[in-house]
């Protein structure tokens, strides 16, 4: 069944009948006017309903869903309904830390921030028990199952999507799965994303001198890719400039002098050979 949004009457007419009655029971001094009056008046004020803004009240007739008012303002229904109130403003949620493995097999700990909201009532209200227990129960699956489709993180395939790396990508998985999962409870997501993310303890040091080696390898390809191309160039501006020419066997051992002193990570210390 899905929600059907009703605007019930006014209830400031009937408000001003309901002061009007006490008067006219106290003009007319026949019993049957102050019993009938009284009725009346009763069956009147049970009817009165208040909706706050975005807020709504679902009405139930005899065990049946007879609509939702989203409306805000002071309404009149009937007295036999009950009027079932829910919030329609945004809920956050923060997750606890879970400890899940991620594609690799590698144990991570995890956290999902979600900012929702309860966008059909009747399906907030008669599909599922314990709302706020439902969406903290369908964000932690979503995670689990968020984790086990990604790497922490690279290791020879850069272009892979990853947990620490592609975040946007991640985002959008996270918030697709999580509205799939909550549409039975007609809550709209507003926004989800990783609120934490790191190794589990047990691997943390491990994983960290992992990525400080790669870090270390990675400068130092750039520092050979740099020094080499620094070395060509001065080979070349020595020629073209006629300062000096060498055999192979010279421009070889200028060629290691040169890049021992551009990739060494220790400050050169200068030989001066003295030929007799």
């Amino acid at each position: 069944m899905e929600e059907k949004i009703i605007t019930p009457i006014s209830g400031w007419p009937i408000l001003l009948i309901v002061l009007i009655l006490p008067l006219a029971a106290f003009l007319y001094h026949n019993p049957i006017f102050w019993i009938v009056s009284g009725i009346v008046f009763t069956i009147l004020i049970l009817g009165f309903v208040i909706v706050n803004p975005n807020s709504a009240k679902a009405l139930v007739l005899f065990g049946k869903y007879n609509g939702t008012i989203k409306s805000e303002g002071f309404y009149w229904i009937n007295p036999l309904n009950v009027a079932k109130a829910i919030s329609l403003r945004a809920n956050n949620f923060d997750s606890e830390r879970m400890k899940v493995n991620d594609k690799r097999g590698n144990p991570i700990q995890i956290s999902v921030i979600l900012v929702w909201k309860v966008k059909e009532t009747y399906k907030a209200l008669f599909e599922v028990d314990h709302l706020h227990e439902f969406v903290k129960i369908q964000s932690d699956a979503a995670v689990r199952k968020l984790a086990n489709q990604f790497a922490y993180d690279h290791i020879d395939d850069h272009d892979e999507i990853t947990l620490r790396a592609s975040s946007n990508e991640v985002n959008e998985t996270l918030e697709n799965e999580l509205q799939e999962r909550l549409n039975i409870a007609g809550i709209e997501v507003m926004e989800a994303r990783i609120g934490y993310l790191a190794y589990a303890p047990e691997i943390a040091a491990a994983m960290l001198k992992r990525q400080q080696a790669e870090a270390i390898v990675s400068a130092r390809y750039k520092i050979v890719e740099g020094a080499v191309g620094m070395v060509d160039g001065a080979l070349k501006q020595l020629k073209e400039k006629g300062i000096a020419t060498f055999d192979e066997k010279e421009k070889s051992r200028i060629v290691s002098n040169l890049m021992v002193v551009l990739c060494s990570d220790k400050e050169a210390s200068p030989v001066i050979e003295m030929n007799n």
